[in-house]
């Protein structure tokens, strides 16, 4: 093997998993998720919820396009802001729904999280369809609206109940707050919320 060969091999081998990562499909990326999620809600009490948020933070921003979705979430007003109010917008919102999912999956009774399939849309988007199993109980359906960035499949926004999507219920509430305090009272608020979450 050639000297360049030798030394290019280890760098390239370095790069597979993220390779890996940015051409997995939708459905691909959502299960990866699910498979993190269910470890931490088989050891959430062990984890508590600081050890539940920090073992999903990293699965959350590989899979979820939260700056994407923060935007999403401010609707309009994100144009009339500065970048710095942006930023610490983008990373309020992901401390807030990280610690939303850590707070929410809070233990583990059997269930499991299935794919039920994946939808084209006219936009480009993709919608993949899973279900939260639950043995003693009702399905629910857990859907997720994926978009391509920069090579990879990720998340913008989270349909509960299969049809309620979290950002449009999200704008509402936000609109409320930057017309009482603009950016600054927003961050305030979910920086608020983030801390109560956890707390426990």
């Amino acid at each position: 093997m050639p000297m360049l060969a030798r030394r290019t091999l280890p760098a390239f081998l370095a790069l597979l998993p993220a390779i890996a990562r940015a051409q997995a499909a939708p459905a691909q990326v959502i299960e990866g998720f699910h498979a993190v999620l269910l470890d931490v809600m088989r050891n959430a009490q062990r984890l508590g919820v600081r050890g539940r948020e920090q073992r999903l933070r990293p699965a959350m921003e590989a899979a979820f396009n939260l700056p994407a979705m923060a935007r999403i979430s401010i609707g309009p007003p994100w144009a009339q802001m500065q970048p710095a109010e942006q930023q610490a917008l983008v990373r309020a919102f992901s401390d807030w729904s990280i610690a939303t999912f850590a707070h929410r999956f809070d233990g583990f009774g059997g269930e499991s999280f299935q794919t039920l399939g994946e939808s084209p849309l006219q936009s480009g988007d993709r919608l993949v369809r899973t279900q939260l199993v639950r043995p003693r109980d009702e399905p629910v359906a857990l859907n997720y609206l994926m978009r391509e960035a920069g090579g990879a499949w990720r998340v913008v926004d989270v349909y509960l109940a299969g049809t309620v999507s979290e950002l449009a219920s999200r704008r509402a509430e936000f609109t409320a707050l930057l017309r009482d305090g603009g950016a600054a009272r927003l961050e305030a608020e979910l920086r608020r919320r983030t801390d109560t979450l956890l707390r426990g």
